[in-house]
């Protein structure tokens, strides 16, 4: 089947505020050096992409003392016009969740709070009718039960192994509703056996591609967005008929994020 594009409504933090000072994650060394500025501009060419694309992107007001904010898909899942907030698992970030839920407060729509270690779509995917959920290194497992919950929707439990893809978003992209990209290593042999069985026809991420955070890509189910230095996976998606654009948010990656990470999507009621 040719993929087809669906016009995707997104919200997004302005990284004014990003930095480097703490690590949380195997990507963020506060010792080394780190360019606001040019976080700044790559974050501003990513946002023009979307909006080149077609998509709708809303922004959140980014707070002092938060420097992750920027990664705003761990800010909530949002499916069907429901809310589920998130409770990350360090203290460094934990003032982001009240700002997000707040937003989406303010803007019309049903909160759930989160009883739950649960870090938003970093770690839950919808793909088409169910809802891959990462646990092993953020999201606990009970999260996942609270996750059907709300939703409605199969979930169906994935086991992260690698500590470098901390996140699902970071190991896996939805592509579109019938299909996905990812990178088995990152997985338990359980959860390799499940991906199989569900997306035979996957594509299948170099090691390489992985390193560069090549899978935290954006997809509107035909054109995915990506870092530009995963360029094999490029090659393997456009050889499936899907077109990538390619972006540098590289100053993103020393904390551990690419386009994904950058972007959540509100998805309301059909």
């Amino acid at each position: 089947m040719t993929p087809t594009a669906t016009p995707r409504r997104y919200l997004m933090c302005r990284p004014t505020h990003f930095a480097v000072t703490y690590r949380i994650n195997p990507w963020m060394d506060p010792t080394a050096p780190y360019d606001n500025a040019l976080a700044v501009s790559q974050w501003e060419h990513l946002r023009q992409t979307f909006l080149d694309l077609g998509h709708t992107v809303e922004l959140i007001e980014p707070l002092p003392g938060l420097p992750d904010m920027v990664f705003a898909a761990n800010g909530a899942t949002v499916v069907d016009g429901k809310v589920l907030a998130v409770q990350f698992r360090d203290a460094e970030r934990a003032d982001e969740a009240p700002a997000y839920a707040a937003w989406f407060q303010n803007n019309g729509f049903e909160v759930f709070d989160s009883k739950h270690t649960n870090e938003g779509e970093g770690d839950i995917l919808l793909a088409g009718e169910v809802l891959l959920a990462g646990t092993g290194f953020r999201t606990s497992h009970a999260a996942h039960a609270q996750t059907q919950e709300v939703f409605g929707r199969p979930v169906i439990t994935l086991q992260l192994v690698d500590p470098a893809y901390y996140h699902l978003d970071t190991a896996l992209c939805v592509l579109d509703e019938r299909n996905i990209a990812y990178l088995p290593s990152a997985f338990s042999p359980g959860s390799q056996a499940v991906l199989r069985r569900l997306f035979p026809d996957a594509v299948i991420a170099t090691p390489a591609d992985a390193e560069v955070l090549g899978l935290n890509a954006v997809s509107d189910g035909r054109t995915v967005v990506l870092p530009v230095q995963a360029t094999a996976l490029a090659a393997a998606l456009r050889e499936r008929g899907y077109a990538t654009v390619g972006v540098d948010v590289s100053e993103l990656r020393k904390a551990g994020g690419g386009p994904k990470c950058c972007t959540l999507e509100v998805r309301t009621r059909d």
